[in-house]
């Protein structure tokens, strides 16, 4: 597994912040950081982050806290554009006290890495990585405090647009309803029930997730079964054909045909 390390991104000096924009984000082998964390926000595009062997669909919105401890990849991007907010340790922090309160805590195991946020929050997001991205002549403590400033402001915003505090009629009702898709993508989907349970018409519900994530709803739905099934082919011994119902297909012949158009070969190939 490749390693990064921090001297390789943060420029000499103090500074504990770092920004590397991917523009694009191409395919990227698994890896870990060995000395920084780093939050990832996608401005568009599409794309698979694989974090600590869970496959995750990533759109425009997303938002993503990788620590040191985690390994992730990427994976069939699709014109994916995303920034790295990378950042050292508490510790690096000279004027910040209490730095990991703004950040997302693992409870019994689950850490909450994958958030989404609006439009509009995204526009507010990049307005302060541009200034956190200025070039200084000088590390100076005011510069070093500035730098600060500005990150504890992005962390504020994220934690707005987090799926804890939600912004109805801003697309919020979205983001809690692929939340769910994420962990319900097994169960067979009644639509008009699903959309009435997040508030939304089922117009609605088709116009918000083809612009919020380039899909169909059914699409959308079908690409997370084949991206945890892939997962599974990897990973399991499972059969192909119990894989394919325990993601929630019922016909293995079609989950084999829906998996080559997606991925380009057969289910069988990823045994091989």
């Amino acid at each position: 597994m490749t390693v990064l390390r921090s001297s390789e991104y943060f420029p000499s000096g103090d500074f504990p912040v770092a920004i590397e924009p991917r523009y694009p984000q191409e395919t990227f082998p698994e890896h870990h950081h060995q000395d920084f964390n780093e939050i990832v926000l996608v401005e568009q595009g599409t794309g698979t982050h694989v974090f600590n062997d869970h496959p995750l669909i990533l759109s425009a919105g997303s938002v993503c806290f990788v620590r040191h401890c985690d390994h992730h990849l990427y994976e069939d991007t699709d014109n994916l554009h995303l920034t790295n907010v990378l950042y050292r340790g508490p510790n690096a922090f000279r004027f910040l006290n209490g730095v990991s309160d703004l950040l997302p805590k693992e409870v019994d195991g689950i850490y909450p890495a994958h958030w989404r946020i609006s439009p509009n929050q995204v526009t507010q997001a990049k307005t302060l990585i541009d200034l956190l991205a200025r070039k200084t002549v000088s590390q100076t403590p005011e510069s070093q405090a500035q730098q600060e400033l500005y990150f504890m402001q992005l962390l504020l915003l994220l934690r707005q647009g987090s799926r804890d505090v939600g912004y109805r009629g801003q697309g919020g009702d979205l983001n809690n309803l692929l939340d769910w898709m994420n962990e319900h993508y097994d169960e067979e989907i009644n639509w008009p029930v699903l959309a009435e349970q997040f508030s939304m018409s089922l117009r609605t519900l088709h116009r918000q997730m083809k612009q919020q994530t380039g899909c169909t709803p059914l699409n959308y739905l079908n690409r997370l079964r084949l991206l945890n099934a892939r997962n599974m082919l990897r990973f399991s011994d499972s059969s192909i054909t119990d894989i394919a119902h325990q993601c929630g297909f019922c016909d293995s012949n079609y989950f084999s045909t829906l998996f080559k158009r997606e991925f380009g070969y057969a289910p069988r190939h990823v045994r091989q």
